[in-house]
């Protein structure tokens, strides 16, 4: 049975993030052809033959050197890129620091009240013959996001990650909201987004059940400038001045596979 208070979502690629400090000690003891050879075992731990891609972040600041961001198919998916990378040289070089689980989501605020008043005409609410209209016509907004819901990963060089919440306190509750309330706070949310369109790609993942946190948002931009500009703006306005809680950011340079040992030899990777 759908509740018609609930929005619907739909998913995608599933996602893993995984923050690495790097022991410089111990790669040291390497001469630069061997760096090259635990550069290209990773990349071929972490290259995807069939569907899905995976982003090589060098991140800025103490809390990670290096982010590795896995777009998969499935959990399962997800499970042999950290064994594959796990089994490495480089592995032995780094030091986890942090990760983060999610799968790309695509919220319904205002298609799920619209679905619900459009087979409401013609189907009793609850019932078998609801519930069947209600997942074909799902799958039908699925299949016309497919895009979204299994983008490629951008190309961008400036890449910013922070996982977020909706508060759930005794006096200020999101899910407590009138779901008319959150869909009008969520269309205000999003229309500052799009301002931002052509120079940020934002991807949303939803961690409900799978981590610390409510959502994963990545961002992508060729200036991180912009970063600094759009969450400020966000943060004006009621759904996230009100009911949103940050967690921490991992701001970085995205770079090609083909570039990690640049990195492990102390470079700047390029792009």
């Amino acid at each position: 049975m759908h509740n018609p208070f609930v929005p619907e979502t739909l998913e995608g690629w599933s996602v893993l993030h995984l923050m690495y400090r790097v022991r410089w000690d111990k790669l040291r003891d390497l001469d630069a052809a061997d760096r090259g050879r635990v550069a290209d075992e990773a990349v071929r731990a972490l290259s995807v033959p069939d569907a899905g891609s995976t982003a090589f972040v060098q991140t800025l600041g103490h809390k990670a050197d290096l982010m590795f961001i896995c777009f998969r198919r499935g959990f399962d998916q997800l499970a042999q890129a950290q064994l594959a990378l796990s089994r490495t040289r480089l592995r032995d070089c780094l030091e986890p620091t942090s990760s983060y689980v999610s799968i790309v989501e695509l919220g319904m605020y205002e298609m799920t009240a619209k679905i619900h008043e459009q087979l409401a005409e013609t189907h009793k609410p609850g019932s078998d013959e609801f519930d069947k209209a209600f997942d074909k016509e799902m799958e039908t907004q699925r299949q016309r996001v497919m895009s979204r819901l299994f983008l490629e990963t951008p190309k961008a060089r400036h890449v910013c990650f922070y996982p977020m919440n909706k508060r759930r306190g005794e006096t200020v509750n999101w899910y407590s909201e009138a779901f008319e309330r959150r869909a009008a706070m969520m269309r205000e949310h999003g229309m500052i987004g799009r301002h931002y369109a052509g120079k940020v790609t934002q991807v949303i993942s939803g961690s409900i059940g799978f981590d610390d946190w409510e959502w994963g948002v990545d961002l992508f931009a060729e200036d991180p400038l912009v970063f600094k500009k759009l969450i400020y703006e966000m943060r004006f306005d009621e759904a996230s001045a009100k009911f949103a809680e940050f967690g921490p950011f991992y701001v970085g340079l995205q770079f090609s596979p083909a570039h990690l040992a640049s990195v492990l030899d102390g470079q700047v990777p390029a792009l």
